[in-house]
């Protein structure tokens, strides 16, 4: 019993087990631990329950991404299922800058493949800052093979889509191009975009740091591609336009040039080319010059090319006939103080004559004996000071004065296209006037299969009597005997016009321009040129502008398989007769 008391443990003996605690400490202590269980349990709620969608936000941020399905572009074809436009795989380079060794010597093939300097590299890898860097978009799946070969660490590569152009620059100003992010920057392109793009599809997925996919985490939901669209452009016809046109301004030492070619039945646009050019598929150093659709975003005072239209309207009042004879002696004439002359003297012509050789003095008298009014509204329903109905940027409406505004000089010189101002694509719709006895006809860039409905301007008898006059001033003795073609008729009317300066014009410098139709009987294409300040010693339409024409329809007459409709080849002459502008 004894020994067992020895063994028990003095608990008054420690100074701490001895010292008597508190109640309020323990007390504190146990009240400290509820409320931080309950502190816990109230946070474990709020992120759980409460507040979830927050925290769900927050992660998804972090790790899961929702990756973009582009869709394929809709292909661009001609009339004939050529294509125009199309899209091909291209790989993207991307990098995390911070996992790429600096000093890695396959960073200078690197660079070379990717045909930018070694110091354009490394600056692109040296934020290290960032978790994601375009190296280079868009490039060729050969090289992106080989880059993948090098095997570097940090970089990577992802599947976009590089449009190709096949036709180059003989159809850039019709089809245009797509940046990088595949959106339509010029041309069809760009009118189109909406429709040729299609829509992107969507993946959501979680990622880990390096971008790989750790697991989907809602279904896929699968891109539709862009449907193709068929322009009615006719390749060849666009390419021999092209080739002519350029071979003329270069000819001729010209500042620029554009050319039209419509389907006088269905009112297509077979051929729209300008140059300068570029190429869509190098687009390097581009300028506004290559750029601009000259076409349909020029515009300018049409000159001579206007005579038909008062000579038609002149007939359709009955104040003439086709052979009604009309005094231009002395070659001069006073309008209001001013003085308006024709290049030659030609005495008595008729209204056919005065057509033909362009006479300014002829073409004035007949507009005098009209209203004001009604020169305007033949102007305006022929498409003159009205938007062109196509949907390409960049069409100007052009210059047409309201006719209360117009003195008797303006109406005079008006007449013989000074004081208004077109494009070269409402003149080429204006002259579908007289190749459709005298309806005018809408004018489309896409495929029709049908004959297009016009509207009525002047009477068919006369724009056939009219489209004679042309015929006559595209033969021998007429202001462009050049625009004459080996196996078919044509008629048409040249325009040679000083270019304006601030508020005059330019010394020595024109416009020159033919517009015309073939074959004469019954056409079926009409062509439009301008050439833009010629300085090689000629200038006139007749000289300049309407070789282009003649060559122009040869060619697009044969690919349409028009049967020529003369057996034996048109007298050519070498002098064409100076027209007066």
């Amino acid at each position: 019993m004894s020994k067992a008391r020895s063994r028990a443990i003095n608990y008054s003996a420690s100074p701490l087990l001895a010292s008597k605690t508190p109640v309020w400490r323990s007390k504190f202590i146990v009240a400290a631990l509820a409320l931080a269980f309950v502190g816990l349990g109230a946070r474990a709620a709020y992120v759980q329950v409460f507040g979830n969608d927050f925290f769900q936000r927050q992660g998804e941020v972090r790790f899961a991404r929702t990756l973009e399905l582009p869709a394929n572009r809709g292909r661009v074809l001609d009339r004939n299922g050529l294509i125009l436009a199309s899209s091909v795989v291209a790989q993207s380079i991307w990098a995390i800058p911070e996992d790429v060794d600096k000093t890695d010597p396959k960073l200078r093939q690197l660079a070379k493949l990717l045909e930018m300097p070694l110091a354009e590299l490394r600056k692109r890898l040296a934020n290290e800052d960032k978790t994601f860097v375009w190296v280079k978009r868009q490039v060729d799946e050969p090289i992106a093979k080989e880059i993948a070969a090098l095997g570097i660490k940090g970089i990577y590569q992802r599947r976009e889509y590089k449009r190709q152009y096949p036709e180059g620059e003989a159809a850039a100003h019709v089809v245009g191009f797509t940046n990088v992010e595949d959106r339509g920057q010029e041309g069809v392109e760009l009118a189109f975009n909406q429709q040729l793009s299609g829509k992107a599809g969507s993946r959501r997925v979680i990622k880990d740091r390096l971008g790989r996919v750790i697991e989907d985490v809602r279904d896929v939901i699968p891109p539709v591609d862009g449907p193709d669209l068929q322009l009615s452009i006719d390749s060849k016809v666009q390419y021999f336009a092209y080739e002519k046109l350029r071979d003329a301004v270069k000819s001729n030492k010209a500042k620029a040039g554009s050319v039209i070619v419509l389907d006088a039945q269905t009112g297509e646009v077979l051929a729209l080319a300008n140059y300068p050019s570029y190429n869509p598929n190098k687009r390097l150093n581009l300028t506004g010059e290559q750029l601009r659709n000259r076409v349909l975003t020029d515009s300018f005072e049409p000159g001579s090319t206007m005579k038909p239209f008062i000579a038609a309207l002149a007939l359709d009042k009955g104040l003439v006939r086709p052979t009604t004879q009309i005094q231009t002696a002395p070659g001069r004439i006073s309008i209001g103080g001013s003085s308006i002359g024709d290049s030659h003297p030609h005495g008595i012509l008729t209204v056919n004559e005065i057509i033909q050789k362009s006479s300014n003095v002829g073409t004035v008298k007949m507009a005098m004996q009209m209203h004001p009014r009604e020169m305007w509204e033949t102007f305006a329903q022929a498409g003159f000071g009205q938007k062109p109905q196509v949907p390409f940027p960049g069409a100007v409406t052009g210059r047409l004065r309201p006719y209360k505004s117009w003195r008797p000089i303006e109406q005079a010189t008006m007449s013989y296209g000074y004081g208004l101002s077109v494009s070269l694509f409402q003149l080429a719709q204006a002259y579908t006037i007289f190749a459709r006895d005298g309806e005018l006809i809408p004018v489309s860039m896409l495929k029709s299969e049908t004959p297009a409905a016009g509207v009525r301007v002047f009477s068919e008898k006369n724009s056939v009597s009219v489209r004679k006059m042309l015929e006559l001033a595209a033969g021998p003795g007429g202001t462009a005997p050049k625009a004459q073609t080996m196996g078919y008729s044509v008629g048409g009317k040249t325009g040679t016009a000083h270019k304006q300066e601030g508020k005059g014009y330019a010394d020595k410098k024109y416009r020159s321009f033919f517009v015309g139709l073939a074959p004469v009987e019954a056409p079926r294409i009409v062509v439009a040129v301008m050439i833009d300040e010629p300085s090689n010693g000629a200038y006139f339409g007749g000289l300049v502008a309407a070789p282009v024409f003649s060559e122009t329809v040869q060619q697009s007459l044969r690919v349409l398989g028009v049967q020529p409709d003369m057996n034996v080849k048109p007298q050519i002459v070498t002098e064409a007769v100076e027209e007066s502008f």
